[in-house]
């Protein structure tokens, strides 16, 4: 296992908190490492979502995850959306925060999409800056996705990975890895994703996302709506060799499945990383 990252630890396996397995986790506490939320599904809610969440929190390790920080908008910083966030991690003291190097509104307006941004000087020194101050608001490191991508722009001076790379050393922030995502972008705009891999900071990665897609023959959507494929496990055992391995999560959201199939697609990651069973094994 490789050692803490910016201070945080390695979680190992865990799984995406969904309200359809809220019955099922409140009645078996199964042996979960660590849960992952959406930040978002939770920062505004009480009653029983929020009752659920003290249950989880007070006995596993959990991770914020979010989607509306939309770090690469023109629009300046949402200063009550980051008040809302900065209570709530407050109250329920994630081990990391997490979110997406997109933008996902403009002119006031959330698209509710996590959009791909251009990259060029100008933006990494504007997602620098803007990553910088919302470490200091939330007094805690971020760690920010690569997101999955359906579009490029001309005016990129830069690939993914080498952005990523000096994002993460010019803003001191964490990474998180989505390897599927990393499968997803590089079969719709033909980049080598091992070249990918192996062009960012691995010392800086502290999580890792796995999840299912559609490839439609043309291009991938990005639909987490089924278990990982063969391709993807590939490119985790290759990030898992030049990482040392970190924490890693299913998601899974479409088409829901029943918690313990969830929970086999991680542990399939755990026995891969340990050598025991191929990335199809069960």
């Amino acid at each position: 296992m490789s050692p803490p990252r910016l201070g945080l630890p390695n979680l190992g396996f865990g799984v995406g908190l969904r309200s359809a397995h809220f019955d099922h986790l409140l009645s078996h506490w199964p042996p979960v490492d660590w849960f992952e939320i959406i930040s978002e599904n939770f920062m505004d809610s009480g009653g029983r979502p929020r009752m659920v969440l003290d249950e989880i929190v007070a006995r596993y390790p959990v991770v914020a995850h979010g989607v509306s920080m939309s770090i690469g908008s023109a629009d300046p910083l949402d200063g009550d959306y980051l008040a809302r966030l900065k209570r709530f991690v407050d109250e329920i003291e994630p081990v990391w925060v997490s979110d997406h190097v997109c933008w996902t509104g403009v002119a006031g307006l959330n698209t509710h999409e996590l959009v791909p941004i251009p990259f060029t000087e100008e933006s990494l020194a504007h997602v620098v800056e803007r990553v910088r101050i919302l470490q200091d608001v939330l007094e805690r490191p971020l760690v920010l996705e690569n997101p999955s991508s359906y579009v490029t722009y001309v005016a990129s001076t830069m690939t993914e990975w080498e952005f990523l790379s000096r994002m993460a050393e010019e803003a001191d922030c964490g990474l998180l890895l989505d390897v599927a995502n990393v499968r997803v972008s590089s079969v719709n705009h033909d980049f080598d994703a091992l070249e990918y891999l192996r062009g960012l900071p691995h010392e800086r990665i502290v999580q890792m996302h796995l999840a299912g897609h559609d490839d439609v023959g043309t291009h991938i959507v990005d639909t987490h709506d089924r278990g990982v494929c063969d391709e993807v496990w590939e490119l985790y055992r290759v990030a898992c060799e030049l990482t040392g391995g970190v924490s890693t999560l299913i998601e899974w959201d479409d088409r829901l499945p029943a918690f313990a199939e969830v929970h086999a697609e991680v542990l399939k990651a755990r026995r891969y990383v340990g050598g025991a069973v191929s990335p199809a094994g069960t």
